[in-house]
């Protein structure tokens, strides 16, 4: 079978099932759980939506031009998912914080994503961001995403298509597509606990966006 078509094939099969936004939430205990979901955001829909106002001096700057950020490294069960699995929270330091702003678009975002995810991590701060870090570093953003000038459509096959194509080792079965109102959200791939390569997540390839097209704004 052509390699595309084997992609696609596999890409929709995953896409068959009921999901909800990443499994069920529940309280865990830090550093127990199976493989981490890298999530990618795709700026531009958020800056034109909820981030319009929230982030207008930060993420959303006019000018910024962001495509694919760090929106999140989550700690992930093979069914549902860990959040806030510390009571006696440690604040990341501003050092953790310095690590933290080299990967998210805006410090509230990291420190956010530190509270709900990265005390799940079993990491301290510092070493919870590293660990973002290294999972970004491990993706490669497919050159058709890296600063489109112009709005452009595609069906989320494809989108998976080129990420695939881009980071070898990477299946359908390893990531999803999602959407929101038509537009491109996320792209969240699945990575083992030692981050050392990419993983089978079944419950997460199901959540990829079902609509035919979906909407790519351009980078501003």
């Amino acid at each position: 079978m052509h390699r595309g078509l084997a992609l696609a094939a596999a890409f929709l099969v995953g896409a068959s099932g009921a999901a909800c936004a990443q499994g069920y939430d529940q309280r865990g205990t830090p550093g127990e759980f199976d493989f981490y979901v890298l999530a990618l955001s795709w700026s531009p829909t958020y800056c034109n939506g909820d981030g319009a106002q929230r982030e207008a001096n930060g993420q959303c700057r006019p000018g910024r031009g962001l495509g694919f950020v760090v929106h999140g490294l989550w700690p992930q069960y093979t069914r549902g998912y860990p959040s806030n699995c510390s009571s006696v929270e440690r604040s990341p330091t501003r050092q953790a914080m310095e690590t933290a702003g080299e990967v998210y678009p805006s410090e509230g975002l990291a420190r956010h994503e530190w509270r709900r995810h990265g005390t799940c991590s079993g990491l301290d701060p510092a070493a919870y961001f590293r660990a973002a870090r290294t999972a970004r570093e491990a993706v490669t953003i497919p050159d058709a995403f890296q600063k489109p000038s112009a709005d452009t459509r595609a069906a989320p096959i494809e989108i998976a298509r080129q990420f695939v194509m881009a980071n070898k080792g990477l299946r359908p079965d390893m990531m999803s597509v999602a959407c929101v109102r038509g537009r491109l959200q996320e792209v969240r791939i699945c990575l083992s606990k030692d981050l050392r390569g990419f993983t089978p997540c079944p419950e997460v390839a199901r959540q990829n966006c079902r609509a035919g097209e979906v909407a790519i704004d351009a980078a501003r």
